[in-house]
């Protein structure tokens, strides 16, 4: 075994020995919903662009881009465009690939900044519901043929992201992702979001499950969230095996 293949090795003990520490799990857990208070997500930008996530989970999503070298990085729910920022200025690194995004509600101060973003070269933009089968169809048409790697991250019921999973899920490639972020929201208080529509018993991890019910082309990549303790996806990064 080569230095190198001795690393990844040590690594995978590690995450498998981190997957099994129950009390770490409950205690990282706890430190998500003690700064959710605070908006700790809120702190971080990339690239200039406000990018509302934990570092951890763009650190995950950096390593699934460069494994993968996907043509295209399909985004629901795009806010200040962060995230958008984020997966262009790797494919740039790795020199292939482009950005489509999806929001039901582009602000205009928001699309501004996004365009006249250095990486806007690899970015679009499609305005209108996720959800819209019209607006799938434009998806679809701009990722056929191609490898595909699907982020949700929109309206969090359980209801809209079970749908979104329906009609993004299969455009994605064998062996690629479909991560559904904010799953974590299942995990939280009761009265951890008093002014939305979603909560515990409904929100993207219920979908989760509910999807991996009636599709088996998906499995929970248990690593990835095992390793980062600190995600707003448990459960959310869904590999396609099939």
């Amino acid at each position: 075994m080569n230095p190198h293949e001795q690393f990844r090795e040590e690594v995978k003990a590690n995450i498998e020995g981190l997957q099994q520490d129950k009390a770490l799990q409950t205690e990282s857990l706890g430190w998500v919903g003690t700064t959710a208070k605070h908006k700790y997500t809120y702190n971080f930008s990339w690239m200039g662009r406000p990018i509302i996530q934990f570092p951890q989970d763009m650190v995950a999503m950096q390593e699934i881009i460069w494994n993968l070298r996907p043509d295209v990085i399909v985004e629901t729910g795009i806010a200040h465009g962060g995230s958008l920022v984020f997966y262009a200025s790797i494919l740039e690194l790795i020199g292939h690939g482009e950005v489509l995004g999806v929001d039901i509600d582009i602000r205009q101060h928001n699309r501004e900044a996004i365009e006249a973003h250095p990486m806007f070269k690899r970015i679009s933009m499609i305005q209108g519901s996720s959800i819209d089968t019209a607006i799938v169809d434009q998806v679809r048409d701009r990722v056929q043929g191609k490898k595909v790697l699907v982020v949700l991250d929109s309206n969090h019921t359980h209801e809209h992201v079970l749908e979104e999973l329906r009609l993004y899920a299969p455009l994605v490639s064998v062996d690629s992702y479909c991560v559904v972020m904010d799953t974590v929201v299942e995990d939280m208080p009761e009265d951890a979001f008093p002014d939305r529509p979603w909560g515990k018993g409904d929100n993207p991890k219920t979908a989760v499950w509910a999807y991996l019910e009636e599709n088996s082309d998906f499995e929970i990549d248990q690593a990835i969230h095992s390793k980062l303790l600190i995600t707003v996806a448990p459960d959310g990064y869904l590999r396609r095996v099939r």
